[in-house]
C-alpha cells in the first residue's frame, strides 16, 4: 500500500460485460474510473465464453494497468459505486452483468479481508482474465503462487477466447 499520500501504486483491473452495448459499457467504465486512477495501458478487448453460469451471452473482457494513490479498500469502494452508476444490478454469482470491475493486483500487496482479496483469488483459473493480462504483463509474478502470468496462462484452457473486433 502507498507509504504516504504522495506515493503511487501500480494496479491491474479486469473489466467485463455481457449485457447491452458491450463495447459501450467498457468505454463508459474506462471513462468513469475515479480520477485517482491513471490508466497507463489497456489490453485488447476479448470476446469470451461465460464462466461459471454458462447459459448467458458471451462477455467482452479487458485488463488495464493503472496507477493510483488510493488504498485498496477505497479503490474497491469507488469501483463498486461505478458499477452501480453504470447500471449493474444484483444478480446470481457469475451471472450476466452490464459491467464488472475487479482488482486483480495492487502492487505486491497480499490482502485477505471479507470485502477484498488481493491478488484476486480466482484469476489463475480464468483465461478471460489471464489472456488480456498477459498482453500487458506476461512476466508479472503472482505474489502468492510465485508464478508469472505467462506460466499461469499455460495452465488454463483458453479455447473460445478471441480478440474482439
Amino acid at each position: 500500500m502507498p507509504a504516504n499520500p504522495f506515493s503511487t501504486s501500480i494496479v491491474y483491473l479486469a473489466l467485463g460485460t455481457n449485457l447491452g452495448d458491450r463495447p459501450g459499457n467498457l468505454r463508459d467504465a474506462l471513462a468513469g474510473l475515479p480520477s485517482a486512477v491513471s490508466v497507463l495501458e489497456r489490453s485488447p478487448v476479448y470476446e469470451t465464453p461465460p464462466w461459471g453460469v454458462t447459459d448467458q451471452p458471451d462477455f467482452l473482457n479487458m485488463v488495464i494497468k493503472g496507477e493510483t494513490r488510493q488504498e485498496p479498500q477505497e479503490l474497491l469502494k469507488h469501483l463498486k459505486l461505478l458499477e452501480i452508476q453504470l447500471g449493474r444490478l444484483p444478480s446470481v454469482r457469475y451471472g450476466p452483468r452490464k459491467i464488472d470491475i475487479d482488482i486483480l493486483f495492487y502492487a505486491d500487496v497480499i490482502l485477505n479481508t471479507p470485502e477484498l482479496t488481493i491478488p484476486h483469488p480466482d484469476l489463475h483459473e480464468r483465461a478471460f482474465v489471464l489472456v488480456p493480462l498477459a498482453d500487458l504483463a506476461p512476466d508479472l509474478i503472482h505474489p502468492v503462487l510465485e508464478k508469472t502470468v505467462r506460466q499461469l496462462l499455460a495452465c488454463v484452457d483458453d479455447i473460445g477466447v478471441k480478440r474482439y473486433g
